[in-house]
This record gives structure tokens, sequence and C-alpha cells, in this order.
């Protein structure tokens, strides 16, 4: 009898399925993160959660490139807007000095970031994602394992109740029971074992790219609040304390209605 036949008979109570709870245990814990209140939450599963993070890590390391590469196309803009009106104004130095500060920041998104990045958490969460097919396959063959087991107990069953006219039936078919139950004894003694084994070492094995991630992601902020510090030197002193209390805002709006006041701004 085939396996389909076999899961066939048993939806209709013909032959006794096998019910491993140790086994359902382990397995639901590995799709399904169970996360002890107070923090109630059901988590997408082991596999989804590591495939999410692989997902959002090369997110954040595309957003960073994203955004260097804007700041360096903004700065490009303002420092032709400025050098274009006044090349020796103070607008325009701190235009440059912008543009050079991004253009290290940008630099320093491939040297510092996007490289150890991928070394330290891309490719550990490529390793551990690559685990799973592995594991989803013993399952599989697991699960196709004690189809035959439950199977061949069945058709040894049904000798004993009514044996055979033939005497090497019985015997053929305890043997078949007996080597489908060791080979289905063997998979499922391995994955409970190994399962939480499995689930118990996923937090080391990502501490250290946790680590390197919040000391890349400081070390870039401490970059760029040190090369964009400097630029603040081409500003008047009071520029952030007018900003603070809104002044600055009472400025642009100045300005912008001397622009409507202009004949070619003006509303017809």
């Amino acid at each position: 009898m085939n396996r389909a036949g076999t899961t066939l008979l048993q939806k209709t109570g013909q032959i006794e399925r096998t019910v491993d709870r140790d086994f359902a245990d382990e397995e639901a814990k590995y799709k399904t993160l169970v996360v002890i209140p107070p923090f109630s939450v059901l988590s997408l599963g082991y596999e989804k959660e590591c495939q999410a993070l692989q997902k959002d890590s090369k997110g954040y390391l595309d957003a960073m490139r994203a955004m260097t590469a804007a700041q360096g196309r903004l700065a490009d803009t303002i420092d032709v807007f400025y050098g274009a009106a006044d090349k020796n104004s103070e607008g325009a130095m701190a235009a440059h000095a912008y543009k050079r500060a991004v253009d290290d920041l940008d630099t320093g998104v491939g040297r510092e970031l996007d490289a150890p990045y991928r070394t330290t958490v891309m490719e550990p969460l490529g390793k551990m994602n690559a685990y799973f097919p592995v594991v989803n396959e013993h399952i599989s063959k697991r699960n196709k394992k004690l189809l035959d087991y439950d199977s061949a107990r069945s058709r040894m069953n049904k000798l004993i109740q009514k044996p055979s006219d033939d005497p090497t039936k019985l015997p053929k078919a305890q043997q078949e029971h007996d080597d489908a139950k060791e080979v289905f004894d063997m998979l499922n003694e391995q994955l409970i074992a190994e399962l939480p084994q499995l689930l118990d070492l996923r937090v080391p094995f990502f501490d250290p790219s946790f680590e390197a991630m919040i000391r890349m992601q400081c070390k870039f902020a401490e970059e760029g609040y040190e090369k964009l510090s400097g630029v603040q030197r081409y500003f008047a002193d009071n520029v952030r304390d007018d900003y603070a209390a809104g002044q600055l805002d009472a400025q642009v709006e100045g300005v912008l209605q001397e622009m409507k006041e202009l004949t070619i701004c003006g509303a017809s």
C-alpha cells in the first residue's frame, strides 16, 4: 500500500495513526515560537523569523546606501546652488563643507559598514537560513516513515487477528513492521533531541551579529555627527538658538513674503 492510500485509510479510521506527543510539542515550538507572558505574542515561527531578519537586514543596508547617495545628490545641488551665487560667501563655504562631509560618509558606508556588515550580519543569517531546508526535509522524511510504520503495523495486526494459510506471511509482516519501526524511531528520536537544541542555539548564534550591528550603527552615527558638526562652524553661533525659538521659521516666512511681492511672483 502506498503512503497516499495509508493516509486515506487513516482519515477514515481504518488504520491507526501514531501520535507522538513529544515530537508534536517540539515541532510546534519549531514552527511557532510561543513567547511566554507577559510577552504574550505568537511569533511568525523560527524559520520565518530568521528569513524576516535576513530580509530586513538587507533592507537596512540598502537604506543606508540610499540615504548616503541621496545626501550626496543633495550636497551636489546645494554646492552648485550656493557656489553659483557667490563662491566666497559663508553659505558657499558651508555648502562645500557639507559636500565634503557627505562624500566622506558615503565612502564610509562602503569602507566601514558595507563589507563588515555583510560579513558579521548578512552571512551568518544566510548560513542559519540554509539549515531550514535540511531540517524540514528531516521532518518530512520522518512523517513519511511514520506512514510506512503505521501501514506495516496494520498489516501485521490483521494477520495476527486473521491468520493466513501461508505460514510465511506473518513472519514477513513482522519483519517489515520491525524494520519500519526501527527507521521511524531513529528519525523521531533524533528530531525530538535536536529540535530544542536548534532553538536554544539561536540566541548565542546571533549574539555576535547583534553586537556587531549595534557597534557599526553607533560608529556610523558618531562619524556622521562628527563630520556634520564641522559644517556648523560656518553658521552664526545664534542659529541653533534662533531655530529653537522659532525665529528661523519667521525669517524664512519673511523672505517668502518678499518673493511674493516681486512682480514676477505676484498673483495676477
